[in-house]
């Protein structure tokens, strides 16, 4: 994805990032997204993605690029925009991988009212991989993916000071569990 020569001229860049995003994270955000989504949109779907799998890599990486610039663990060499476009491309390439190792993991295909009206119980090996979880996790998963539960009320039941935590904690979650499924698979493969 040559990021470089798509992306559109930067706009007036805050000289410290880390600043922007400690005192104005929803401006320098929204910032970012409006420059560069369409960029990381355009290639997700060049490669077979849909807007939703753009939108969802899209903020995978934002988190990336937000947590590491607030930690001071990221020294940008290029512009911000050419960063999230790279993580991005790399984060769709390991979730195609995904899909084509295991196509059946994929639950974005289940609706939502299907998941949370079954009366069967989670299989026996999702629910090990599920008790491998901190109580916390397990409880926002289930909350969400299998009680159908808004954001909004997981925030709520968890404590959580905004949706947006409440997202990147579901998030961590999520990659916990996706990483004990992986452990298990490799090991039995």
């Amino acid at each position: 994805m040559p990021t470089a020569a798509v992306l559109p001229p930067a706009v007036a860049a805050p000289p410290d990032w880390r600043e922007a995003l400690l005192t104005q994270r929803t401006a320098t955000l929204s910032q970012l997204y409006r420059r560069t989504f369409p960029v990381v949109r355009q290639y997700v779907q060049q490669q077979g993605g849909t807007d939703q799998d753009a939108q969802d890599v899209f903020q995978d990486a934002l988190v990336v690029f937000y947590e590491k610039m607030v930690a001071g663990t990221l020294t940008l060499t290029a512009e911000p925009g050419t960063y999230l476009a790279g993580v991005s491309r790399h984060l769709w390439q390991r979730e195609r991988a995904r899909r084509t190792r295991h196509p059946h993991l994929d639950l974005a295909e289940a609706p939502l009212e299907t998941l949370a009206e079954t009366d069967e119980p989670p299989l026996p090996a999702v629910r090990g991989y599920l008790a491998q979880l901190s109580e916390k996790c397990r409880g926002i998963l289930l909350s969400f993916y299998y009680f159908g539960q808004p954001l909004t009320q997981v925030a709520a039941t968890y404590g959580f000071n905004s949706v947006r935590s409440a997202t990147v904690q579901k998030f961590k979650c999520l990659e916990h569990l996706r990483n004990a499924v992986r452990a298990a698979t490799s090991t039995t493969a």
